[in-house]
């Protein structure tokens, strides 16, 4: 896999996940493992899109469940091609939807996989509806753990502070060790 920061790579064409894959756990690894069979099946690279830290983190002082080495890493795991890491800054925040979608083209994406709650740009001002009119969008649905409800970083998070580390384990579909938390 090849790391490339703040999105210096072009493509003839490629299937991109895009989020903040903060944890990439089993929701975050659904979104991924999708890029990878379609790039497979179209024949042509798969990008994850991401970024550090994780927009939570900048607006909210989120913890960090994965710094961007260890993330890369676990997406590395799932067979993707590249990864592209963007710094996200208070500039980067500023910029218009139109900015992302522009440097998206650059990646000539054959499909963007994306959460159903995907939003980006300035004010979260993006969202699948305009994604989706400048390209083809796959939505993956929300991952539920057994019990039925939704994984997502905000959970893990708050089961990692409640002290339930092997519940978080289960939810990241990884083990994250004990020293971590």
């Amino acid at each position: 896999m090849q790391r490339y920061e703040d999105g210096i790579l072009t493509l003839p064409a490629s299937v991109i996940a895009i989020g903040a894959f903060d944890g990439v756990h089993q929701g975050h690894q659904a979104v991924i493992n999708r890029a990878v069979t379609r790039s497979k099946a179209l024949k042509v690279p798969s990008v994850v899109y991401t970024f550090d830290p994780p927009p939570r983190f900048h607006f909210q002082r989120d913890q960090v469940l994965t710094p961007i080495d260890q993330k890369v890493n676990l997406i590395a795991r799932l067979g993707v091609d590249y990864v592209v890491i963007i710094h996200f800054d208070e500039l980067y925040a500023k910029r218009p939807s139109i900015d992302f979608i522009n440097n998206l083209k650059k990646l000539n994406p054959s499909e963007i996989i994306v959460g159903n709650d995907f939003r980006f740009g300035r004010n979260r001002e993006g969202d699948i509806k305009l994604l989706a009119k400048h390209f083809l969008v796959d939505i993956i649905p929300p991952v539920c753990c057994a019990e039925g409800t939704r994984i997502s970083s905000t959970r893990i998070r708050q089961l990692l502070q409640q002290g339930a580390i092997e519940q978080s384990n289960d939810l990241l579909g990884w083990s994250l060790q004990k020293e971590y938390v």
